[in-house]
């Protein structure tokens, strides 16, 4: 640690040093934060106002919602400034706070998408026990927990990655302060906390894949047994777009970090995390939420009373 504390800040190579991609990539990725921003947060107002959305499903996409706002908030805006500005140097103390938001971030993210597996298994195949099973304490048990392993994700990559001494030149090559391009800069044996990493990141993975495929095959058996097609297209529907979610989450996540640091293209991991970092906060509440009836119903009765109450000021 004492050779580690001479460091005082890094400087972020970027996506690009091409001064004629720098605007464009500035309006495009400004672009996918507006939508971000404006998705994701109007998504939780919406739940949060609405009394009809006041269910366990919902209670879930709300904290993925605010989950997904704040870890793109993270890193987009660091990006953005750099792009506009050039300016790309960023504290000590201000990589490490960006490295543990974004890893306990992507952690909550990581069990919600389990939790939310779990939702629809009961929702789908033990509906009568919905209810009961699903009752606010067992959610509020299930949202702490996701929070509490997170932050304690956080903290170990944290820990991890600046308990290494750092050598000259302290140039990431990368947009943000991830674990990787950080421990590429240490000079000391990081062997151990390399396969500290992978573990944990494995652990956190393939638990949640577990989880998650075990749920989905009990929920496409409950499918098979229904009668209904308008029960088959429903459940087919909400699966098809929770596996698409799932897939490019955890296929640019395992890319990124189950691997050591030798053999990773930092070039090509840049463009992987662009995936995570950016452009699936912007997709999930689509995917989600905005082809989801009663979230769509909610819009229009929002929208209708925002009229009327425009309309009787006038």
């Amino acid at each position: 640690m004492e050779n580690s504390t001479e460091v005082t800040e890094f400087l972020l190579l970027g996506l690009t040093d091409d001064p004629h991609l720098q605007v464009p990539l500035f309006v495009t990725f400004l672009l996918v934060y507006t939508i971000t921003v404006a998705g994701n947060l109007g998504m939780l107002l919406l739940i949060l106002l609405d009394s009809c959305l006041h269910t366990p499903m919902y209670f879930f996409l709300g904290n993925l919602s605010l989950v997904d706002f704040c870890y793109s908030s993270v890193v987009t805006p660091t990006v953005l400034v750099g792009l506009l500005t050039g300016n790309k140097v960023i504290s000590y103390n201000a990589c490490a706070a960006q490295m543990f938001l974004f890893a306990a971030l992507i952690c909550v993210e990581n069990y919600l998408f389990t939790v939310m597996a779990y939702d629809r298994y009961v929702a789908v195949c033990k509906p009568l026990h919905y209810t009961t099973t699903m009752r606010s304490s067992v959610c509020v048990g299930l949202f702490t927990g996701c929070y509490v392993l997170s932050l304690l994700n956080g903290c170990i990559h944290t820990g991890e990655a600046f308990s290494q001494s750092f050598c000259s030149p302290n140039v990431i090559h990368h947009f943000f302060c991830d674990v990787p391009p950080v421990m590429a800069l240490s000079c000391s044996d990081k062997q151990v906390g390399e396969l500290v990493i992978v573990y944990l990141v494995s652990f956190h993975i393939f638990f949640a894949i577990v989880f998650i495929s075990t749920s989905y095959i009990f929920i496409f058996g409950t499918i098979l047994r229904m009668h209904l097609a308008a029960g088959h297209r429903k459940a087919l529907s909400t699966c098809a777009s929770h596996f698409t979610a799932v897939s490019i989450f955890y296929g640019t996540t395992m890319f990124m970090y189950l691997q050591p640091s030798s053999s990773h293209s930092m070039d090509t991991a840049k463009i992987t995390s662009v995936f995570y970092t950016m452009v699936i906060p912007m997709l999930n509440p689509m995917v989600y939420s905005l082809r989801n009836k009663e979230v769509k119903r909610g819009f229009l009765k929002a929208k209708s009373a925002l009229i009327c109450g425009m309309a009787s000021k006038v």
